[in-house]
């Protein structure tokens, strides 16, 4: 052998030097959290300037009190990012920003129509609005951090799912149920009152999503063919009709109309993903019809709200109790608002009742037009597209389930309450995302943003398979 081939040899026998000493792990750029810290202090600048516009223009001067509680609140979302360095440095980086400025700009309408009331203090929507918004800040940063990979949450399918009946019930307790506007989905304990059921969507999608990835082979086996799709068997339809009546008992016994849409579409839609089955998507669109117009038959106000969106503009239904009047006021105030706006602070969106909640796209629709509110629903869609994107590039069914089910429910409810304004559907009791004036519903949104940052973290730290 020659003696270069017997040197190569015994060079290629020899083991690596370094694998006694000390083992050094490579420290990557954090490209991730870069782009998201500046994406943040863009949406911070933009937050503060919304609230200096509307103190401009209501008031003619800046008042730096609600500047200083933004600033604590850009602060707690500063402190979340750099929680996300450590403990999810692959997170997403478009879903904190995208939450924070829609909080933000929310916060300044609300303060917009406070000035009008001239509320202060703790008697101001506005001043609530922020500090639930730090509740709500807090709550996913405990999300992100305690939650340090996501399948823990599947081994709870069962308690999650019990979780939400309780959370859905609790309204119905006499004693610290209470009814606000006809529906009966809130909880109060003296001065502090709760809407349970913003966190029973949370838990509702943990336990579709743990339910579906055991279930999914029995819901995914075809029967008969009818008008060229397979349709399931009769014996799987079993969970389809307890959720369709779980949504229609909210609806004849809480008066949520919104609440029992929601349940039901999502999980439609994550039964869709599970199964691959049009069959079902028919059959649940079947199911929607079908109760619709059951309600709108035997429950006046389900009735009174169709009325409301068919004939808004007859003098009867305007002048009605319960009728049509602020879904007129509110398109009133769209109309107003025209292609770019009256400005932040220059509108009178306080014509429309409940302008700082149910109605707060119309109310920005006034004083930022219409294309501030494509800007508005331009970060919906990428909101939503980065939480299914996330979803779909997920290796694991429970994550792909929960991600797709968590980002359908902001897409579905931004979807009900913007069609109820703009009057493409009937009216319902839902808030918009981050935006309308309620702390349950800002303590889930932001909640849910925790639990997509921690899915997304996962997806991207998960191992690759290789095939050569």
């Amino acid at each position: 052998m020659p003696a270069d081939s017997s040197t190569a040899a015994r060079e290629q026998a020899r083991p690596p030097r370094n694998l006694t000493g000390p083992v050094k792990r490579l420290r990557l750029p954090a490209k991730l959290r870069n782009r998201e810290l500046f994406l943040l202090l863009i949406a911070c600048a933009i937050n503060a300037a919304a609230v200096v516009l509307v103190q401009l223009g209501a008031l003619g001067h800046v008042d730096l009190t609600l500047v200083y509680l933004g600033a604590g609140l850009s602060a707690l979302v500063l402190g979340m990012h750099i929680a996300l360095r450590f403990v999810a440095p692959q997170a997403d980086p478009f879903l904190l920003p995208i939450a924070t400025l829609l909080t933000g700009i929310g916060i300044a309408e609300i303060y917009r129509i406070d000035i009008h009331y001239k509320d202060a203090g703790w008697d101001s929507a506005g001043v609530k609005q922020i500090v639930w918004s730090a509740i709500a800040i807090i709550c996913a940063i405990l999300v992100v951090v305690l939650i340090r990979n996501h399948r823990i949450l599947q081994r709870y399918t069962y308690l999650f799912g019990f979780a939400a009946l309780v959370l859905l019930l609790l309204p119905m307790l006499p004693g610290i149920g209470r009814e606000i506007y006809g529906a009966r989905v809130w909880i109060g304990i003296g001065p502090f009152s709760f809407q349970p059921g913003e966190i029973a969507k949370i838990c509702l999608a943990i336990f579709f999503a743990g339910y579906l990835v055991q279930a999914r082979d029995s819901l995914s086996t075809v029967g008969k063919k009818f008008l060229g799709i397979r349709f399931p068997r009769a014996r799987d339809l079993g969970p389809l009709l307890v959720v369709w009546l779980m949504a229609m008992a909210v609806i004849v016994f809480q008066r949520d109309l919104g609440t029992g849409l929601l349940i039901f579409g999502l999980f439609l839609v994550m039964l869709y993903v599970a199964t691959a089955r049009i069959s079902w998507v028919i059959l649940g669109l079947l199911l929607i019809v079908g109760g619709a117009i059951a309600a709108s038959q035997l429950l006046p106000y389900v009735h009174d709200r169709f009325a409301n969106w068919l004939t808004p503009f007859s003098q009867n239904v305007y002048d009605a109790q319960g009728g049509s009047f602020q879904l007129v006021q509110g398109l009133f105030g769209l109309a107003h608002g025209g292609l770019i706006g009256t400005g932040l602070g220059q509108g009178q969106p306080w014509v429309t009742p409940v302008s700082q909640s149910d109605y707060i796209i119309a109310s920005l629709g006034e004083e930022l037009g219409l294309a501030g509110l494509f800007a508005l629903f331009a970060l919906y869609l990428v909101f939503v597209a980065r939480g299914l994107r996330i979803g779909f590039a997920g290796q694991d069914d429970f994550g792909k389930l929960l991600a797709v089910g968590l980002s359908f429910t902001v897409a579905l409810q931004c979807f009900i309450v913007i069609g109820g304004v703009t009057r493409v559907i009937p009216l319902t009791g839902l808030t918009t995302p981050f935006l309308a004036s309620g702390g349950s519903s800002l303590v889930a949104n932001w909640i849910i943003v925790a639990l997509l940052l921690r899915l997304s973290d996962t997806v991207r730290n998960q191992p690759r398979l290789v095939v050569s």
